[in-house]
């Protein structure tokens, strides 16, 4: 019976001091949503008996199907304490890798999380995950240990050994915790460094300790049960406890005060039987630990009873030694599990558990910290203090959290999700009155009458009515018809600002909407009306000067494409509106046009997509829908000369040519491996470009800070206009940080790649990615990127298209046109045949602009330029004693650039950069990056052959695979190429028969150490490999694979190596 109503959690929504906005994270499997089934179940919502078997918070059908929560959903619940009420919002969130970002949204929601660990898996890869999101977003974690039935019913540990495992697992916990601290410390003070760049040890070292140990002191960041941030529970069973449970039972028949027994029952304690007192060094005595002999031998007694020897007997002196009230029918019941969960569920209820955790530990929204405002309203390169006064006082709005009407309102969308119009509470079925029944058996009759009488057919198109909806939390209180300004997009991005009047609240029910008139702060709510207005999250406001909230962390990457097409060609429109009601209501999903025409989606996984195909057949755009082939990206990149070749033979003498390098032998534009020379199509001006691999230490530095190289990027162009910007000091020490690392890996490498830091033109593709140019030229002194003094800065003419050409080649390879990484193009020459044409080239494409953008002021300063160049030139030939006229000359030059074929000077000299880079890049050995996952597999060892079997078939390779402390269980962690991955899952369990599940997340960029244009040249080749060689070359495949997909020309022959053959009929 349903012990809630919403008349009571609008009473409890007033009071924010007694709020908790709370998720429940963890690896999956490990069993949240059968955690929340039992906190629901403690409102009425659902029955205890169903309580882990309904699993109420799963509403979607492939979740029920898969048996794994793929979308974040919440529900309100009320939980009474001696004589205060609390109200707690509930988010359940995924555990599989490929729904990380579903967590991430969730997590900026709440005040505190629940982190649940099964005790015999241990902390698993998506258990770091969910700390490390809790932690950035500066959350208060408690802990739930689960499924210690499992270490009774299937390990068969007794209640010591037990004791022991769930020390480990709690050492194991607080480690990652501890990482997470130490890292966090070492930045801050890492701010502390001198102007020397020197740090004091004494002082610093000394510093570091008292600030840590403070911190620690000050915010209790580790887990112990003595603290009351534990709770030990089986949540299938219905069970659960913390010490303070048995310190109140204990201290009563003991005589030991409450206080002592919360202390010493976790630990290395036991109980003196002669002097009734507690002692310390229990393992070292022999003795049982507290823990052991008053909570589990009492737990493992019930379960011995009940479940193992079903000692009826037993049973009920247990029940009435606990004064248990347990129905006569669940005592008679057949099955030992339900009589167990009767007995255990009213004795050490889970959901009374943890919800006095939530209530006692985690914050309400009113303790909200300064610091976490601030890093919610301005991201890492901003300073808090750079914004308006205005803004600057909103922070004592978040922190006072008021619900008066003067209070602004403030509200984070975290996320957006569909719900069809006949589910909104407004427009659900209810009973009719006699009047409204005859009135619709009259409107029926005319609608019939109608349709009899017409002459033509009439054809119903299928509408799809959805009605957008966002998570928000909010700041102050927000009405039904409330005027607010909403910021589409978080900090960084383009946003844009809108104003909207007509909003519907709702309060969440799980499966259900309840329509409110106005929602206080502190709460978790839904919004209607925003479709048109925000994308996949956004910032709400009653005053303009709120700026947009900083970005949600995103664990896992998309990188999985798949481009979609309607069965029927008429339903293109359908699956245009269906994409983008996905991407509205996916935050992790990318959807995209590419150039030719076909619209693609990405995903971060195989589970992903599947989940997000579903979604578009059967919610979003209601069609039949073709899927291609997964598109999984590749890079490109050099490699240094090759020492050994394909049969491990040592290469003594020069470099084996292959087809590819051949092609360049006469070539006029290639200098040397590496080098080339190329002219502009009008041939006036000159470009020598060199292709260098790039050290991998360099490649991982520019990979791990692309923000701080954006940051960069949006500084320099800054400068460049003559705008300023506020930089925060620490970002800046950052960015210098970043340039001594980089230098330092360069000074590493040797001294060939001395001084280049200093050189750096540009970062690509993109302007941010893991590339670089060089400036090596001659007489140019071009300001560095890391210049940021305020001196002003020259640039050579035309330098912005050297640096297109550079974003252009790197963007796109010649392999297979797929993005270049590990890289680095040097420009060791750049000179023109004619200074003057180069000038008065520049000057007319910029006045051409100038008319185009009616700027008379810029068009009038370069024809005075253009006319000193002319004067210039005549002078010189005056002196020269020429009787051309110069002046016509020049002019006719002038004219002649505007009517040449060969198109813009500037578009020339990209022309040129990228056709130079490429041609160096092909005169050096070429390689194949592929995308690599990051497999981690918890399986037993009877399994372990077939799982590395199914690992080599795929091109896997092993990394690790360790035996956890007191189970038969290894974890093995491998890496397996992406585009070997699809149907992996799916045939490791077939294999293993279901006792191996992998979790896959992206790790990095591999070398496919393989010749794509590879063919055999030396003898022990021929002999290994045949003349044909016409085994497999993975590279070649996977490089004609990615053209013949984007239509590139493919080298690829239908009979290579024809022969006579004999048929089954004839034999001739």
């Amino acid at each position: 019976m349903r012990t809630t109503t919403p008349e009571k959690l609008v009473q409890l929504q007033k009071n924010p001091s007694n709020i908790r906005n709370i998720c429940i994270l963890a690896h999956v499997d490990h069993g949240k949503t059968t955690l929340a089934d039992a906190l629901v179940a403690s409102n009425g919502i659902i029955s205890q008996r169903m309580a882990g078997k309904l699993r109420y918070m799963d509403s979607r059908e492939d979740e029920q199907t898969r048996g794994i929560t793929m979308k974040s959903s919440a529900i309100s619940l009320a939980v009474q304490k001696e004589t205060q009420e609390y109200l707690v919002n509930l988010i359940d969130s995924p555990g599989h890798v490929d729904f990380s970002s579903e967590v991430s949204t969730a997590v900026r929601l709440c005040d505190g999380a629940v982190v649940v660990v099964d005790v015999v898996e241990g902390v698993c890869p998506q258990t770091h995950a969910v700390l490390k999101q809790a932690w950035l977003e500066n959350i208060k974690p408690v802990l739930v240990f689960n499924k210690l039935d499992r270490l009774i019913m299937e390990l068969k540990m007794d209640p010591l050994e037990a004791f022991f495992h769930l020390q480990v697992i709690l050492e194991q916990v607080n480690l990652v915790t501890n990482e997470l601290f130490t890292t966090e410390i070492m930045a801050k003070t890492s701010n502390q460094i001198d102007g020397t760049g020197q740090e004091s040890e004494e002082a610093g070292s000394h510093d570091w300790t008292i600030q840590a140990d403070d911190e620690e002191e000050e915010r209790n960041i580790f887990f112990s049960p003595s603290q009351g941030n534990v709770v030990f529970a089986s949540a299938y069973d219905g069970w659960g406890f913390t010490l303070n449970h048995f310190a109140d039972m204990f201290s009563k028949k003991l005589g030991i005060k409450k206080e002592v027994l919360q202390k010493t029952l976790w630990g290395d304690f036991y109980l003196n039987s002669k002097t009734k007192r507690i002692m310390k060094g229990a393992q070292s005595k022999v003795k049982k630990p507290l823990f052991v002999q008053f909570i589990l031998e009492n737990i493992w007694a019930v379960y011995e009873s009940v479940s193992v020897k079903r000692d009826v007997v037993m049973t009920e002196k247990i029940v009435k030694s606990l004064d248990l009230n347990i129905l006569p029918r669940d005592m008679r019941h057949n099955d030992p599990r339900v009589k167990l969960q009767a007995i255990m569920g009213q004795w050490l209820s889970v959901s009374r558990a943890v919800l006095d955790v939530v209530v006692d530990k985690l914050p309400s929204p009113l303790e909200i910290s300064e610091d976490r405002v601030e890093k919610l309203m301005c991201s890492q390169g901003q300073s808090f203090l750079s914004f308006p006064k205005a803004t600057q006082q909103l922070k004592e709005a978040f922190v006072a959290c008021s619900t008066s009407d003067n209070s602004p309102v403030i509200l984070f969308v975290s996320k957006m999700f569909p719900v069809e119009r006949k589910m909104l509470p407004q427009f659900k079925q209810r009973p009719l009155t006699e009047t409204e029944i005859q009135q619709r058996r009259e409107q029926a009759r005319q609608r019939h009458l109608e349709k009899m009488s017409a002459n033509s057919n009439v054809v119903d198109e299928k509408v799809v009515d959805k009605d957008g909806k966002s998570l928000c939390v909010v700041e102050g209180a927000v009405r039904v018809g409330q005027s607010v300004d909403t910021t589409s997009g978080a900090q960084g991005t383009r946003s844009q600002l809108s104003r909207v009047s007509d909003l519907f609240l709702f309060y969440l029910w799980a499966r259900k909407l309840e329509h409110m008139d106005e929602i206080p702060a502190g709460n978790i709510l839904g919004l209607g009306g925003l479709e048109n207005h925000i994308l996949k999250s956004g910032t709400v406001s009653s005053t303009v000067m709120c700026p947009a909230f900083t970005d949600l962390y995103f664990d896992a990457s998309p990188i999985v494409r798949v481009a979609l097409e309607p069965k029927h060609a008429g339903e293109m429109g359908h699956l245009v509106r269906g994409l983008k009601l996905l991407n509205q209501a996916d935050p992790c999903v990318q959807v995209l046009v590419q150039e030719t025409g076909e619209h693609v989606i990405i995903t971060a996984g195989e589970v992903h997509l599947q989940r997000c195909l579903d979604d578009l057949r059967q919610r979003y755009a209601n069609i039949e829908l073709h899927a291609s082939s997964p598109i999984v990206p590749f890079r490109e990149t050099i490699i240094n000369p090759p020492k050994m070749d394909m049969v491990n033979e040592v290469i003594q003498d020069q470099p084996i040519k292959t087809a590819k390098t051949k092609e360049f032998e006469d070539d006029e534009e290639v200098i040397e491996t590496g080098l080339v020379e190329t002219y502009t199509t009008n041939q006036k001006c000159c470009i020598r470009i060199r292709a260098l691999p790039l050290p991998d230490a360099v490649t991982n530095l520019l990979e791990e800070h692309v923000k701080l190289l954006q940051t960069l990027n949006r500084f320099n162009k800054a400068k460049i206009y003559g705008q300023s910007s506020d930089v925060k000091d620490t970002v800046l020490e950052a960015l210098n940080n970043l340039k001594s690392s980089i230098d330092k890996a360069f000074t590493e490498e040797g001294k060939s790649w001395a001084g280049f830091v200093e050189k750096i033109w540009a970062f690509g593709p993109k302007r941010v990615g893991p590339n670089l140019l060089v400036n090596q030229v001659e007489g140019y002194n071009r300001p560095s990127v890391w210049d940021f003094k305020g001196s002003e800065r020259v640039f050579r003419d035309f330098d912005n298209s050297i640096i297109s050409g550079f974003q252009m080649a790197t963007l796109a390879g010649p392999l297979c046109e797929e993005p270049i990484r590990g890289v680095c193009f040097v420009i060791e020459k750049w000179e023109y045949s004619d200074m003057s044409y180069a000038r008065l080239a520049r000057l007319s494409e910029s006045e051409s602009e100038s008319k185009l953008n009616e700027d008379d002021s810029v068009a009038l300063s370069s024809s005075l330029e253009k006319s000193a160049i002319i004067e210039e030139e005549d002078e010189k030939c005056d002196d020269s004693d020429q009787d051309k006229d110069s002046s016509e000359e020049v002019k006719d030059i002038v004219k002649t650039q505007r009517r040449k074929e060969y198109g813009p000077f500037s578009g020339q000299i990209i022309s040129c950069v990228i056709a130079g880079c490429r041609k160096a890049f092909q005169t050096r050995p070429q390689r194949l990056m592929v995308a690599m996952y990051k497999c981690n597999i918890q399986a037993t060892s009877d399994v372990l052959g077939k799982l590395y079997a199914v690992l080599g078939k795929r091109n896997g390779s092993i990394l690790e695979g360790d035996m956890t402390e007191g189970s038969q269980i290894f974890n093995v962690v491998a890496t397996l190429p992406v585009i070997e991955s699809f149907g992996f899952a799916e045939n490791i369990r077939k294999k293993t028969s279901g006792l191996a599940s992998p979790q896959l997340v992206f790790s990095h960029w591999q070398v496919l150490d393989v010749d794509p244009f590879w063919v055999p040249t030396t003898e022990e080749e021929y002999l290994h490999f045949g003349e044909k060689a016409d085994s497999d070359n993975k590279a070649r495949q996977y490089v004609n694979a990615v053209r013949k997909r984007k239509g590139l020309k493919v080298d690829e022959k239908i009979v290579e190596h024809a022969e006579k053959q004999r048929t089954l009929t004839k034999n001739k």
